[in-house]
């Protein structure tokens, strides 16, 4: 229950964005903007999306990424811990959150990954090999 009433206390100090929910994800909360998944809620901390010039003020106030461990190795992903200080100030939360989304929105898409529309990528569709006719 303390991971739903922190759910709704950052949602609530997120209410002045558009557009934002929650969506529960392999025992945590997925935070989206649209369809920009922006940001991890897990066991009463919250992650922010991160790029290289954001990531340098999360760790300068000594946050650390957001980590699970699969077989035995490490996976550190490119979100970071939200200070306890900026989590307790609206505003500024708010403003870290809008760097998140637009990391989020500006990330590279995997090789080889198909849009959502189901269009085959330009580059696929070079690669394949004509049909020969049927004989």
């Amino acid at each position: 229950m303390a991971d739903e009433s922190f759910k709704e206390f950052v949602l609530d100090q997120l209410g002045a964005l558009p557009d934002i929910r929650a969506r529960a994800m392999f025992g945590a909360h997925g935070l989206y903007q649209g369809d920009h998944f922006f940001a991890i809620l897990d066991e009463g901390r919250l992650f922010f999306r991160t790029d290289g010039a954001s990531a340098a003020d999360y760790t300068a106030r000594g946050m650390g990424p957001f980590t699970y461990e699969s077989d035995g190795r490490v996976i550190t992903f490119h979100y970071h811990e939200v200070p306890p200080e900026v989590l307790e100030c609206a505003p500024e939360l708010v403003t870290w959150a809008q760097r998140a989304i637009k990391a989020a929105a500006e990330k590279p898409r995997k090789a080889g990954k198909s849009p959502k529309s189901g269009a085959i990528p330009i580059q696929k569709l070079r690669s394949r090999s004509p049909r020969k006719p049927a004989a």
